[in-house]
């Protein structure tokens, strides 16, 4: 070892030196540039200088003058030199006259030149030449020479020199540092292994392995910090290590919480029973320095369970605890309360008791918060065992215990009650004493009633019955029962706090979609909404009457569940409504819910949305919006993310329209593409979303392929709305609902022929009165004499208002229905609005009478142009006398009686 420090030593002190010889040479260059670039730009700085480069003879002037600047500035030479670079000086008269060794161009523009170059001799000899080239400039600012300045870098050692001693001086002390350091730790070694040669700690290392893997009983040696330092085969075979265990903390073993916690304590154990993997293990654990406060531990693992012999109690607990574990995986599979009580009752029966039962708060079963006023009255939620031996109770029956049962004590108590011998158990007996005696006599002898607590409110109780085949309760049992009830305790409530934002989530989904359909012609319509079991998503349906006999159908699909989801898709609903108002394309509708989905991410990414609460950071949504007209029969629809729509045609045929597809709402700047669809009357256009077609038991295309099936085969294209949604439901609901479903089925209507009347209007007011007479023919053919005044009034203000003020071609249409609609449209794109008239105008009153006599009107804009359009409701009833109008009343409001 003091060979390889001394050699180590030797090569540090041989690079020291090194590093200072190459460090010197670089100073000395550095030095060299920074002097001859001083000494060129004094000397061409000098008065003089520039008139001596003009005069007849340069070199006379100047030789002199820079000879004796080189000598006292310490420079081996300094050059002065024409633009041409021909030498005017130089140290040796012979180079005068001369072309100059160096790159002079940089310094012909201005700049100065420092560079390593070779040329004539120089007084100093060889070595690094470093010269400096500046420009000398007369009074004008013009280049009218060079100086060069150089100096010969030829010797660094006076640089180095000096170090060495201290260098060689370090690299003594450190080889006498190394020595002694070598024999102090030979001597340290000796003592601690006792002065045994290495031999001799070789055979003692083969031993000590050869003890310590062929024992039949687990060694663990672990830190102060709960790492593991070592464990045998026989260690890692009971506890299921893997072999690169060693350095690994036993928190991140795999191990059961109880083992970890017992390797990770520094605390004693002595002959501690623990179940880990099947196995009960009785451990021992002891410090590995006992005289010391931080040492590691070595834990010894003896496997009972393969012993021949172990005592009835520990057959018991080993049971007990086989029990717990498979409960923890058992109890609290569902989010349902009853469901879960059954678990609880299933896992105890058989063993740990023969009969169990389980009476939970009615408000738990509700899903509210449980009450100690509800105590008196439970629900009976669950039974497991043979329950010929539990007469007095059934399963849903609602009990009021009496104050001295057990049950009730318990429930006041907050803790299991233990009636061994449930002869003798009065309080039991007194609450109903025919029906205890019956289960006296059919075995039942024993009983725990346990309260079922979480976060310190009960939740109910379980009984837990043995016969008379079984030992009676110990009160050791007790203690597994309350461990049993309170695993029990925290899923029964977990679920109970499901069933309530549920129920909540779920009505105000049900309040936030369509009550009732809307009074509509152009479509018969059915829906289904089916919420999910695991939590209420976000998805909606409408159905929407535009102008013009249309009819708008909406799905949509908000990402995620919950209230937030809930309360997300109303405002998209609401959204779709005002914009269906306001008879928007359909792609326009969709770009303004994509922006409006995006203005809802950035409020909550903005912080809007509480810590921690449900739904921060909406994602998206989905939707398809489609309108209907009656009269051309074309359906245009548009889908943002959503699954396209299905057709069943008339003949049973099921089809799948080709609606091009575009990214789903929240992502913003992507336009939406629509696609027009000619729907025969009859067909039955199907929309859905995802939760229908897609869950855990089938992808997309399977779900696809099942709804095409649902929706044709016989008598497809006979069914109504109502039976396609009952035949889809039936056959694509899964046995679970992960997700929620809606589907809405609409099958088209036409408007025939007869009840559409169009007229194309030339550009003069002059028609007016033609157009007029035309319309009463029409309505009198219609059998609509009574509404034919108010119509010609609507037509008239409508028509002359779009020859004047808009742009041909103007049409004129009428559509009966369940309203009578009538329609005037033409080339421009400008809008009229309602607005009070002054006396004194000429004009002004025309929407004014429209907005009386219609029941709606408004403007829908179209790619050729607007349609104005008024809807009266038609009446059944004989039509008034016609002086009883109201016109002159109406117009006297605008003081103009002559109007």
């Amino acid at each position: 070892m003091f060979l390889v420090q001394s050699v180590i030593v030797v090569l540090l002190v041989v690079a020291a030196v090194a590093c200072i010889m190459l460090q010197a040479a670089r100073d000395a260059v550095r030095q060299g540039r920074r002097e001859s670039v001083v000494a060129a730009q004094s000397f061409a700085s000098a008065p003089g200088v520039s008139l001596a480069l003009r005069s007849p003879d340069p070199t006379a002037v100047l030789q002199p003058r820079a000879e004796q600047a080189r000598k006292r500035a310490g420079m081996d030479f300094i050059v002065v030199m024409n633009t041409d670079g021909i030498r005017y000086t130089y140290p040796y008269p012979a180079e005068i006259g001369k072309k100059f060794v160096g790159t002079i161009e940089p310094a012909l523009e201005g700049r100065t030149v420092v560079e390593q170059a070779g040329g004539p001799p120089l007084p100093a000899g060889k070595g690094t030449a470093i010269q400096a080239v500046v420009p000398v400039t007369d009074a004008r600012g013009r280049i009218v020479g060079l100086v060069s300045a150089g100096i010969t870098v030829t010797n660094v050692a006076q640089l180095w020199m000096p170090q060495l001693p201290i260098v060689l001086g370090v690299g003594a002390i450190m080889l006498v540092l190394a020595a002694a350091g070598t024999t102090v730790a030979s001597r340290r070694l000796l003592r601690q292994t006792h002065g045994l040669a290495p031999a001799e700690l070789a055979h003692l290392f083969e031993h000590h392995q050869a003890v310590l893997h062929s024992v039949r009983e687990g060694v663990l040696i672990t830190g102060e910090d709960g790492r593991l330092l070592l464990a045998n085969e026989e260690a890692k075979r009971l506890l299921g290590l893997p072999a690169d265990v060693q350095g690994r903390h036993v928190q991140e073993l795999g191990l059961p919480e109880q083992m970890a916690r017992v390797l990770a304590s520094p605390e004693k154990v002595t002959d501690q029973v623990y179940l880990t993997h099947d196995r009960l293990l009785a451990v021992n654990k002891r410090p590995t320095f006992p005289e010391a406060d931080t040492a590691g531990s070595v834990v010894t693992l003896r496997d009972t369970t393969e012993l021949a012999v172990v005592s009835g109690r520990a057959e018991g607990a080993l049971g007990q605890l086989k029990l717990l574990y498979e409960a923890g995986t058992r109890i609290g599979t569902t989010l349902d309360v009853e469901r879960t009580a059954q678990e609880l009752a299933d896992v105890a029966v058989p063993r740990f008791a023969d009969v169990v039962a389980v009476d939970l708060l009615d408000s738990v079963v509700r899903g509210d918060e449980p009450t100690t006023g509800g105590w008196r009255h439970l629900l009976r939620s669950a039974i497991s065992g043979d329950q010929r031996m539990l007469p007095v109770y059934r399963l849903g029956e609602v009990i009021t215990f009496s104050p001295e049962t057990p049950q009730m004590l318990a429930l006041e108590q907050g803790r299991g009650v233990l009636e061994a011998d449930l002869r003798q158990a009065h309080g039991w007996q007194e609450q109903d004493p025919e029906r205890a005696r019956r289960a006296l006599e059919l075995g039942l002898h024993s009983l725990v009633t346990m309260p079922l607590r979480a976060r310190g409110v009960p939740l109910g109780l379980a009984h837990f019955y043995r016969t008379e085949d079984s030992p009676a309760f110990e009160p050791e049992d007790v203690a597994f029962a309350e461990e049993l009830g309170a695993r029990a305790a925290l899923a029964i409530d977990n679920a109970r706090r499901f069933t309530r934002e549920h129920a909540m989530t779920v009505t105000l989904q049900r309040s936030l979609l369509p009550r009732g359909q809307p009074e509509q012609d152009a479509l018969e319509v059915a829906w289904r909404y089916l919420p999910s079991e695991a939590g209420v998503g976000g998805d909606w349906f409408d159905v929407i009457p535009l102008p013009g006999g249309r009819v708008a159908l909406v799905m949509g699909d908000v990402v995620g569940h919950g209230l937030h989801a809930s309360a997300t898709m109303g405002r998209l609903r609401i959204a779709v409504h005002n914009f269906a108002t306001l008879d928007l394309p359909v792609d326009e509708v969709l770009g303004k819910l994509d922006d409006l989905v995006v203005r809802l991410d950035e409020e909550d990414d903005s912080g809007a949305a509480p810590d921690g609460k449900e739904g921060a950071g909406l994602t998206g949504a989905t939707c398809l919006y489609a309108i209907y007209d009656p009269v051309s029969g074309i359906c245009t629809m548009a889908r943002a993310g959503h699954p396209g729509p299905a057709v069943v045609n008339p003949d049973g045929t099921v089809v799948c329209p080709e609606v091009p597809a575009s990214p789903p709402f929240g992502l913003g700047g992507y336009p939406f593409e629509t696609a027009d669809v000619h729907l025969a009357e009859g067909s039955q256009l199907i929309l859905y979303t995802d939760g229908l077609v897609k869950n855990a038991a089938r992808d997309m295309d399977a779900g696809l392929d099942g709804l095409r099936r649902a929706l044709g085969g016989a008598g497809a294209g006979e069914r109504t709305p109502e039976e396609t949604c009952r035949a889809v439901i039936s056959a694509l609901k899964p046995a679970r609902l992960s997700d929620d479903i809606a589907l809405l089925a609409a099958r088209t209507r036409r408007v025939p022929s007869s009840s559409v009347a169009e007229w194309d209007v030339p550009s003069d007011t002059a028609v007016v009165p033609s157009v007029r007479a035309e319309c009463r023919t029409v309505l009198n053919e219609w059998g609509l004499e009574e509404t034919a005044f108010t119509t010609e009034l609507i037509l008239s203000e409508l028509l002359t208002n779009a020859i004047r003020y808009g742009s041909p071609p103007v049409k004129v249409r009428l559509l009966r229905g369940r309203t009578l609609i009538c329609e005037v449209s033409d080339g421009s794109s400008t809008s009229p609005r309602l607005r009070r008239a002054e006396s004194t105008d000429e004009g002004g009153r025309g929407l004014f009478l429209v907005a009386q006599f219609a029941q709606r009107w408004g403007t829908r804009f179209t790619s050729r142009g607007k349609v104005i359009w008024a809807e009266q409701i038609l009446h059944d009833g004989p039509p008034g006398p016609a002086d009883q109008t109201p016109v002159d009343a109406l117009l006297e409001q605008f003081g103009d009686p002559l109007m």
